[in-house]
Formats: structure tokens, sequence, C-alpha cells
């Protein structure tokens, strides 16, 4: 029989959640101000200029190369998160992803050290990847361990309201930046946002430091113990919701598609959007999002996790048609409103849902393993979806609805994952992962 989890300490659970909220805006204000380099100054700056096409192509493939890194670091920090506690994992991976955004912003060039300048920025990306791969399933693990039982879905939605902060944030950061004169913007200005990462470090630090550890863990670990070896009880027992969750991470590929290749597109020769105005898309966007998750997060926890989700994913594959469209007129009014309900509207409805979502699936021994392999491998594919996007597009990039359609095709498989899951928003905390592909709960084993 299970035993209930123990009540959080008042002010706990709202305190990890704004922990993992702040936490989260930090680490992906790193993570996205790479987004906009890449698609913007990297292929000035570190590949060859004589080749634009080419240039740009390998710039977003290093995009890319963060989510390939991201199963490999999954599968380490899952390890240690489900051993050591969430909190361990949540510093290590701030101070991680600022370290090494920082030293982005000091690399040479290419016209300085000509093909080591692409080698060190690889080597830096894998970094944030490494990084990136614990950081949003040890938050989520934390505030849904925290959260009320009725109110879950609340609470871990903002660990994804955060992730959109940053990318708010670092759109904010790069709209100045990219209004620099030419000349300054490719010598030196494109380094400020890299360098301020020292100061998301430090005062991500000083938030995180102060966290407790949930009281699931702590039942967990005083009472049937952590399991030795979680990937091995996390393959046997929960299987078939790692794959759920790979499946569902794919509608990551619209964030990524959104962000990187309708920006690259928007702004190439054959639309001429300016860099600022296109910006100001992505900041207007994210910054609906902000309102927009916690309601949708809210309503999941009143009518269930599968239809507010289905909503986004669904909704999502139909919508990057109209925006990509828009951005294939030149109106910029246009783009403006359905990017807004795009991303901002219509997105966030799975992106505030999955984090509740995909670890109810999870009992607490395997939480932290199954959300972060099943995410980033998933994750890996949306990473990648940016470079299959530009070679789609055509030798002149403009075949937006080719990338449409690739977009909307990798929607498919979120659909079939919400459709096929367990429905667990009225489950209690410490029956949560008890029911495996239909068997009877079982009682939890101490070791793999």
């Amino acid at each position: 029989m299970s035993v209930p989890v123990p009540q959080a300490p008042p002010g706990q659970p709202r305190k990890a959640a704004m922990a993992a909220w702040i936490g989260s805006a930090l680490e992906y204000y790193d993570f996205f101000i790479y987004g906009s380099a890449a698609a913007l100054i990297f292929p000035a700056v570190f590949f060859d200029e004589s080749d634009p096409a080419t240039a740009t192509l390998l710039s977003l493939a290093t995009f890319g190369v963060a989510y390939a890194a991201r199963p490999v670091g999954a599968l380490f920090l899952g390890h240690f998160g489900d051993r050591l506690g969430r909190k361990k994992i949540m510093v290590f991976t701030l101070i991680l992803m600022g370290v090494s955004t920082f030293l982005i912003g000091c690399l040479p060039t290419r016209d300085q050290v000509g093909t080591l300048a692409p080698v060190l920025l690889v080597l830096c990306r894998v970094l944030q990847g490494i990084s990136a791969a614990g950081e949003q399933a040890s938050a989520n693990s934390m505030t849904l361990e925290h959260a009320p039982p009725h109110r879950r879905g609340f609470f871990t939605s903002f660990t994804l309201s955060g992730t959109q902060g940053g990318q708010l944030l670092a759109t904010l950061v790069f709209i100045p930046v990219a209004a620099l004169p030419e000349e300054q913007l490719m010598s030196w200005g494109w380094r400020v946002p890299f360098w301020l990462s020292v100061a998301v470090a430090v005062a991500g630090w000083v938030i995180r430091r102060k966290l407790d550890e949930t009281p699931a863990f702590e039942q967990q670990a005083a009472g049937e113990g952590v399991a030795k070896l979680p990937l091995v009880v996390l393959m046997r027992e929960h299987w078939a919701d790692v794959l759920r969750v790979i499946g569902g991470a794919l509608v990551a590929s619209v964030s990524t598609i959104f962000t990187v290749w309708a920006l690259s597109y928007a702004t190439s020769d054959a639309v001429g959007m300016s860099r600022s105005s296109m910006l100001w898309v992505g900041a207007l966007a994210n910054l609906v999002a902000l309102g927009a998750i916690p309601l949708w997060a809210t309503l999941s926890d009143r009518i269930g996790r599968r239809p507010v989700y289905l909503i986004g994913a669904a909704g999502s594959a139909v919508m990057m048609f109209l925006y990509l469209w828009s951005i294939s007129t030149g109106s910029y009014p246009l783009t403006l409103l359905l990017g807004i309900v795009t991303f901002g509207v219509v997105y966030s409805a799975a992106n505030g849902v999955w984090p509740s979502l995909y670890g109810e699936m999870f009992s607490t021994r395997v939480r932290l393993s199954g959300m972060a392999i099943g995410t980033q491998i998933g994750f890996a594919v949306a990473g990648f979806a940016v470079t299959f996007a530009a070679q789609i597009a055509g030798p002149d990039g403009d075949n937006w609805f080719a990338v449409a359609l690739f977009t909307a095709a990798l929607c498919v498989p979120p659909v079939v994952a919400a459709l096929s899951a367990r429905e667990t928003a009225k489950v209690p905390t410490e029956r949560l992962g008890e029911r495996v592909a239909g068997q009877a709960p079982q009682p939890a084993k101490v070791t793999a």
C-alpha cells in the first residue's frame, strides 16, 4: 500500500516554483541567445562567407549539436538526480550553462584561427546541451513533488513559463545588439549577451542553493530507498512511458522552427524583413506565453492533461502553416499577429502541460531519469529539425510550405503519445507511476 507523501511546509511549493521559473529563465536565456546568434551572426563569424547558404546551414547545425548531446547528458544527470536528489542537479546544470555560454562570447573567429573557431564553438555547444539535459527534468521533478496534488499542473508549469521568460530576455537583449552597425555587431557586439551569462550563473546559484529537497524524494530515500541503477528500473517498469515522452517531446520542433528557422527565413533576401522587427515578434509572442502557460496548466488541473495537451500539439500543426505563410507575404502586421497566436497562445497549451503530463507518468524513484531521457531524445530530433528545415526549404531557402508540412508531421507523434497516455491529473502523488501498461499497481523495489 502506498504511503501518502508528506505535504511540503507552507510556502515551499511557491518557493520551488519560483526557483524553477527563475532558474529556467536564466538557463534558457543562455540557450536561446545561441539560437538568435546562430541565425543572424555566426554564419559570417565562424563559417565561410563566400558560400552564404552553406554557412547558414552549418551554423544552424551547430544549434542542433546541443540537442544531440542532450541524451548523453540525460543518462548521466538523470542517474544522479534520482540517486542524490533534485537540488544538486539543479545547481550543477545552471553553473555549467553559465560557464559554457560565457566561453562562447570569448571565442576567436574564423578569420583569427581558421577552422579551430567552429570546433571550439561546437565544444561549448555540447556543454550547453549537457546542462540543458538535466535542467528541465530536475526543475519539473522539484516543483511536481513540492506541489499540492490538486495543483500539480499549475506549479509545474512555472518551469516552462520560465523557459519562455528566458527566451523573452534573450530576444530583448538581442534587439539592441542586432541594431548595431554591421562592423560593431560582427566584431564585439554579438559577444555581449554571452558575457552576461556570468551574472546569470551567479544569480541562479544564489536562488537554487537555498531550496529544500522534495518531501517525496526524502521519503523515498529514508523508506524504501533509492534505486542503485535508476535506468535499469526505468527501462524495466516504464519503457512504454519513456516512448510516450520521446514522441511527445517532438512537439518542441514547433519552438525550434519558430525561433530559429523562421527568423532566418524572414530576414533572408527572399523576404527581407529586418532583424529587429522579427525579434520583436518573438519577444511579444513569449510575453503572451508567460500569461497563457499557467492558464492552460490550471485548466489541465480541472479537465485533465490530455485534452489541453492535444489542443497545443494539433493546433500548432495547423498554425505553423498560417505563420510561415504570413512571413512569405512580407506583411509584418500579419506576421506579428499570427506569430503571437501560434507561439504565444496555441503552442503554450502543450508547452504548459507537458511538465505535469510527463512527470506524472513516473514514480519518484525514476521520475528525473524518465523525464530527462525521454524529453532529451525527443528534443534532439527537435533541435536538428532546424537543419532539416534549412535543407528542405530549397536552394533559395524560401519553400515555407515544405517546412510547415515537415513541422506538422513532427506534431503527429505528440498527438499519438497523448491519446495513448493515462490521465493522471486526479491521481494522488504517491500513486503516480504505479500502474504500468495496464498492470495492477505493484510495490516498488529498493534496487535494480
